[in-house]
């Protein structure tokens, strides 16, 4: 075991479904076992035994993840109707990312992996835009109605000593129609605001953030206003001192400037707007395979994971017998993330180093032509070769 890189505290590590979960154990067996003396307080996310647990062994590792400080998950089944009967399921499971991310109180930061034969779509981009989505209320949590002709809809609002506030939202005349409420707290605003600001410092990037704070002129300049008091008293010294910049606009704004731009910063965007800019940064990439997911709370806690799911087309052709050819780049940067900033905070330079080579040596492979198939329908490289699964994983190997 000397020879072996040594850990000091362990990784919290969170198993997960279908072919993901066969990746998993591969990338483990192929390229971090015989390098690392691997500790890890292990969490089965399994649909199975979620469900075995009442969800109970979700909730044990987000509490885990709080103190241990650095956790790495594989991708999870969210169960639908045909999930329900599949695996026989008490009840229909919550989401382990959505009940992760409450107990953590943290925001998600998705940057893709670039190289070289995959051009973008937007062939500008030559640097990784990361979207920070604010993964709390607004219209995720929100309530709404299909309301007659003739309603006279408010907003109303009771403050603790009784008294009532009502605002008009409209009157409906003669048309039926459809009315919604939203929320947010300071508080969540805040912890995405810090999250953000931590992790720009972290990674030495440009913030930009973006509402629509001329339209929505209470509900989005909250957002603004928090984004931008926060800053002043508490970073803006150390964004100078870092060299880097926090960039506020409207969103239609940043839309036009993003796609103008080379890449290259932190995108931080209210709920929905990273919702659905997340999935265009991704595809314009090329890959979702390809692309990276961090959870970043603002007190520094880190949970790292891939960005796509559990890849079920191909896992029922793995149980079958049949050869599959799964991109294994984004679950196996989970990995390397996790060991990277876990020898940052142990003060770990080995194996920091280990994890910057990992990821090199699986760039230098599909560089070099050796990729899995969703990656050799995309690459532009002349001598490209498809391999299956756990070859890909032997080829990085080979390069380690």
């Amino acid at each position: 075991m000397a020879d072996k890189i040594q850990m000091k505290t362990p990784l919290v590590e969170m198993d997960g479904d279908e072919m993901t979960r066969v990746i998993w154990q591969m990338i483990k067996d192929i390229l971090i076992l015989p390098y690392v003396d691997l500790k890890t307080e292990y969490y089965d996310l399994g649909l199975e035994y979620r469900n075995e647990t009442n969800d109970q062994v979700t909730v044990d590792s987000a509490e885990a993840t709080k103190r241990l400080g650095v956790a790495v998950k594989c991708a999870t089944i969210t169960p639908n109707a045909a999930r329900m009967t599949e695996y026989d399921l008490k009840e229909m499971w919550k989401s382990p990312n959505g009940t992760i991310r409450a107990i953590l109180d943290g925001t998600v930061f998705r940057t893709p992996i670039l190289v070289r034969g995959i051009t973008p779509y937007i062939p500008t981009w030559t640097k990784p835009i990361t979207i920070a989505r604010h993964a709390y209320g607004d219209v995720y949590k929100n309530t709404e109605m299909q309301v007659p002709a003739g309603s006279r809809c408010e907003l109303v609002c009771t403050d603790k000593d009784g008294n009532e506030v009502r605002s008009l939202i409209h009157e409906m005349g003669d048309t039926d129609g459809i009315i919604q409420g939203m929320h947010n707290t300071d508080k969540s605003i805040a912890s995405f605001a810090r999250s953000c600001f931590n992790y720009a410092l972290d990674e030495k990037k440009d913030l930009w953030f973006a509402t629509k704070d001329t339209i929505s002129k209470k509900y989005d300049h909250r957002f603004k206003d928090i984004f931008a008091e926060l800053y002043e008293a508490e970073y803006k010294e150390k964004f100078e001192a870092a060299g880097i910049e926090y960039f506020y606009t409207l969103i239609d704004d940043a839309v036009a400037r993003v796609i103008r731009s080379d890449g290259g910063y932190i995108w931080a965007c209210k709920n929905y707007d990273g919702d659905v800019m997340s999935d265009m940064v991704a595809t314009a990439y090329g890959s979702l395979a390809m692309m990276t997911s961090v959870l970043v709370s603002p007190e520094g806690i880190y949970e790292y994971e891939a960005a796509h799911g559990t890849v079920q087309r191909h896992y029922y052709k793995h149980l079958k017998g049949e050869e599959t050819s799964t991109n294994s780049v984004a679950t196996l940067f989970a990995w390397t993330g996790a060991l990277r900033k876990r020898g940052e905070l142990d003060g770990l330079a080995d194996l920091v180093e280990f994890a910057n080579r990992l990821e090199k040596a699986t760039i230098d492979t599909i560089e070099d032509g050796v990729m899995t198939g969703d990656l050799y329908l995309l690459s532009t490289l002349e001598n490209k070769k498809k391999v299956n699964t756990e070859d890909f994983l032997r080829a990085i190997a080979e390069r380690l």
